[in-house]
């Protein structure tokens, strides 16, 4: 399908998906879903993909969810419809992704717009930007995630005061409680993102996928049932060709050539 909200391309082993609607900070809008939705379909068919680059275009990340696209229609329903047809799916998709999920934020991250990026793997963030759960402010619960990711991230207390005080959280600030990997001087960041999606992209792949697939399980389980899974894990990928590529290149002492599988 043509992209008008969203600018989406792959080239080796990287895919970066940008939102595309700088004149109004990339909120989001149903067109917007809809495209999001088929680009993020095509990637879970391309094996040839190893990461995921997600940004928003111009001087903001996301500002979260455009009111003025839903045409005055607020009511329960079509909210309601909103966050589990389009928020929540679109959340589910991207932690399910097999393979790492990279977000570039620069500017402000609001609404759902800051809950995308916490749903990423790997968050780095322009000095100058900021986080902000704005939800408080129209008397809504943060969604696509929000009240999944702040807890877990940050402990009760500081979700607690950034959900319901609905004040900008900075960079440096977000890196510092560990709600982020990393804040870098706002002209470093898209060298420090090449950087890394180059990285990951040479990585071995179904390793980082299972990790993910681990880390993220851990909270729900007990450590018996984390044991098991790290185990299941193990014997796996313990056959795979990046298992057998990283361990000859460790005794031949050169650099592996990973494959992703």
């Amino acid at each position: 399908m043509p992209y008008e909200n969203i600018r989406f391309e792959t080239s080796e082993g990287i895919a970066r998906l940008t939102l595309h609607r700088p004149d109004k900070l990339n909120s989001f809008t149903l067109a917007m879903h809809r495209e999001l939705r088929h680009a993020l379909d095509a990637l879970q068919a391309d094996a040839s993909v190893r990461v995921l680059v997600l940004s928003g275009a111009g001087r903001g990340f996301c500002a979260g969810q455009d009111l003025a696209d839903l045409d005055g229609k607020l009511g329960p329903d079509e909210v309601g419809v909103l966050v589990e047809q389009y928020y929540s799916p679109l959340v589910q998709t991207l932690r399910a992704l097999p393979f790492p999920v990279l977000c570039a934020v620069q500017g402000i991250a609001a609404g759902a717009g800051a809950n995308l990026a916490l749903a990423c793997d790997i968050v780095l963030a322009a000095r100058s930007a900021s986080f902000v759960e704005v939800f408080c402010k129209i008397g809504l619960v943060p969604d696509t995630g929000g009240t999944y990711f702040l807890p877990r991230a940050l402990g009760t207390a500081r979700a607690m005061g950034l959900a319901l005080l609905g004040d900008k959280l900075s960079a440096e600030q977000a890196e510092q409680w560990g709600l982020i990997w990393k804040c870098v001087d706002d002209a470093a960041l898209a060298a420090e993102v090449e950087q890394l999606a180059g990285q990951l992209a040479r990585a071995p792949t179904l390793g980082l996928a299972r990790t993910k697939q681990a880390l993220y399980a851990s909270p729900g389980n007990s450590l018996e049932q984390q044991l098991a899974l790290e185990a299941r894990c193990m014997r796996e990928l313990s056959a795979s060709h990046d298992y057998r590529e990283g361990v000859a290149a460790f005794l031949e002492k050169r650099a592996p050539r990973f494959e992703g599988k």
